[in-house]
């Protein structure tokens, strides 16, 4: 019944909600004193991590032409690191973990921002943060993602076309 609700609520903001802009807050990318993808022999046996997170939501009042505005922007954190996994040890019978090895990092936050036509009610906003904002969001950090690590000169990474937020059960009101 409660998947019902938060669908109905979904289904909601999917109504009151106009895609106006997806853009790049910020981002970073960095290769770790010591290495060099190009040359270092580590470099073919890099693990790939990610991290995709929305990380906060907010309503802006804006005039524009004499007329009042309310737009709906939503925070996405993504990332994507270059890894050396370790080697498990077992040590008296039980294994322990080193931590992995991280030779290079890229990471942007993206906003989605939506115009807000009617009142969908601030569980609708949430829903759609968790469950919608990312699919206008993804096409940007997938192609931001591939030029920065050809940039770099980092393994190719190759995005499939759609993955949801990690804290896709979460509500992203809880992320302020």
């Amino acid at each position: 019944m409660a998947e019902n609700s938060m669908n109905a609520e979904l289904q909601k903001a999917i109504e009151c909600l106009r895609i106006q802009d997806v853009y790049l807050r910020n981002s970073q990318g960095d290769l770790m004193e010591g290495f060099d993808p190009k040359y270092s022999p580590e470099a073919n046996d890099l693990a790939v991590q990610f991290k995709h997170v929305v990380t906060c939501e907010d309503v802006l009042q804006l005039q524009e032409d004499e007329k009042e505005v309310t737009l709906f922007r939503v925070h996405i954190d993504l990332g994507a690191r270059w890894v050396v996994l370790p080697e498990p040890k077992v040590e008296g019978g039980s294994e322990e973990k080193e931590e992995e090895n991280i030779k290079a990092v890229i990471e942007a936050t993206f906003l989605a921002e939506y115009l807000i036509e009617g009142e969908p009610g601030q569980k609708a906003l949430d829903e759609f943060a968790l469950k919608n904002a990312s699919y206008h969001v993804w096409p940007y950090w997938r192609e931001f993602l591939m030029s920065q690590s050809m940039r770099m000169n980092l393994p190719k990474v190759a995005l499939p076309a759609v993955q949801f937020a990690s804290n896709n059960r979460e509500s992203a009101g809880d992320q302020d």
